[in-house]
């Protein structure tokens, strides 16, 4: 298998630090930890690009909370400076998998998305009677370290560069703990492996790249192992579509044997096959072979975010600009499904 190396370059340089930072940056400007940052931005990228080229760098502590929108999860922010870093590392990386992904890979990727997730969706709808949806469960804190780093040092043979993955990788470890039930797997041969080091912290630049590298063999498997030329995934959210349900059936067992290898489950219960007529509750849609609804809870949670947008920005805490942005991309997000009736009522209401 072809290999990578004289990466670490393209990492620790002032152009691609200052590339990283204006990434890091988007939707963050006004942070403390950002401002404080570009106070003091060409010594701040100095001091990175020293520790980086010397290998003295090291991450930084995470600062971990929950959200419950859409669901519970635990999120853990890691330093401005790390962030850099990861956006860094990670623009060096992406030109060599995108090679490696499956074209329908949708989640973290240029030129694909939500939308276009959704879009595929309805075309294989319309193509095949029947769909196989599978999610992986607790995915985040159930991503192996080790198994992650194997997988890296498959494609990368730049040293630094893999000390530097391994340095984000390990700085991971534990954080996720609490959200993981630990489970045992056919491999495992004594409670030490199934204590092994594990977790990718939810907000990290890197753990949404890690997610699509560590899933690739899993898309693999499915199109090229198994067949299936229905298929797509976003992050651990996949479809396989077929034309009858013993075909499904078998692919599922097969795919639960496969991820026992990378210590991974599915929700068993949720993975079975139904026809595509019923609809596809998919990235926060019920998705139909002619139309798609928007889940009624994500209305509602738009609904309460909005009213306190509106009453922030009626006390002055928020300029027009951030209100009037945050509206459209709503806008623009909803209206990938039917909901003008939805829209016309919420923003009615708010007028009102």
């Amino acid at each position: 298998m072809k290999t990578y190396n004289h990466l670490y370059a393209q990492i620790a340089n002032f152009q691609s630090l200052y590339a990283a930072w204006r990434k890091a940056r988007r939707g963050k400007r006004y942070t403390p930890s950002a401002s404080a940052f570009e106070s003091s931005l060409d010594e701040a990228l100095l001091q990175l690009y020293e520790a980086l080229s010397d290998e003295s760098y090291r991450p930084g502590a995470y600062r971990s909370f929950t959200i419950n929108e859409p669901k519970r999860r635990r999120i853990s922010a890691a330093p401005f400076r790390d962030r850099v870093v990861h956006h860094a590392l990670c623009a060096a990386l992406t030109p060599i998998y995108e090679r490696k992904f499956i074209y329908d890979s949708y989640a973290n990727r240029v030129g694909k998305g939500t939308h276009a997730a959704l879009d595929r969706c309805t075309q294989f709808m319309r193509k095949w009677r029947y769909v196989l949806q599978c999610d992986i469960e607790q995915f985040f804190p159930a991503v192996d370290h080790a198994l992650l780093k194997e997988m890296l040092a498959r494609t990368i043979a730049c040293r630094k560069t893999l000390r530097l993955c391994d340095k984000i990788i390990d700085g991971g470890a534990g954080i996720l703990d609490s959200e993981y039930t630990i489970r045992w797997f056919p491999q495992d041969k004594s409670l030490f492996d199934a204590l092994r080091p594990r977790g990718l912290p939810i907000g990290n630049q890197t753990s949404q790249f890690w997610a699509n590298v560590y899933l690739n063999p899993l898309d693999h498997f499915i199109k090229r192992e198994l067949g299936c030329r229905g298929y797509l995934r976003y992050v651990d959210d996949f479809l396989l579509f077929a034309d009858d349900t013993r075909t499904l059936h078998l692919w599922r067992e097969a795919i639960m044997t496969f991820l026992d290898q990378q210590r991974l489950t599915i929700h068993e219960n949720r993975a079975q096959p139904t026809p595509v007529e019923h609809g596809i509750p998919f990235l926060g849609f019920t998705v139909f072979p002619t139309h798609r609804r928007l889940k009624r809870e994500k209305g509602i949670a738009f609904r309460r975010h909005l009213y306190g947008l509106y009453h922030a920005y009626r006390r002055g805490e928020i300029p027009h600009k951030k209100l009037k942005a945050s509206i459209q991309a709503w806008v623009g997000h909803a209206a990938h499904g039917d909901t003008w009736g939805l829209r016309r009522e919420i923003f009615a209401g708010m007028v009102g």
